[in-house]
């Protein structure tokens, strides 16, 4: 599960955090895993508030995939956060996370200049890009 969490001011909630396996810091959408039996809107906005701080008015889905689906059947959702209230994050003990407010255009510049490597934070930008423009009409 992620989130396109979207500020008044139209900036993305983006996070950088040490990604073990990589080995190295990543800038990725809000994410995480869902506990057993949870909805993934429920996670979405628990995963939001842990992580960021922020809490959302609305949340609505904006797409769902299989994540590596020659390796697992992981379906995430990646979510849209709106109305956004902030607050203060609660880390895990092992998670170093920092926020990263970034406009819309320079997060979308992020993604095309290779800043951005993250397959589920690369598709929540293009779906959200995609939801906009549709809104748009």
């Amino acid at each position: 599960m992620a989130l396109v969490a979207l500020d008044d001011a139209d900036r993305v909630l983006l996070i950088r955090q040490y990604r073990y396996a990589v080995g190295r810091d990543l800038v990725e959408l809000p994410a995480g895993k869902l506990e057993p039996g949870e909805s993934p809107k429920v996670c979405a906005a628990r995963e939001l508030e842990e992580e960021t701080g922020y809490r959302a008015a609305r949340i609505e889905p904006l797409c769902r995939f299989y994540s590596t689906a020659g390796a697992t059947d992981e379906l995430m959702h990646i979510f849209l956060a709106t109305g956004l209230t902030p607050g203060v994050p609660r880390l895990e003990s092992d998670e170093r996370i920092e926020v990263i407010p970034t406009a819309w255009i320079d997060a979308l510049a992020m993604v095309r200049r290779g800043e951005i490597v993250d397959g589920k934070t690369m598709l929540g930008l293009l779906m959200m890009q995609a939801h906009q423009a549709d809104a748009k009409g």
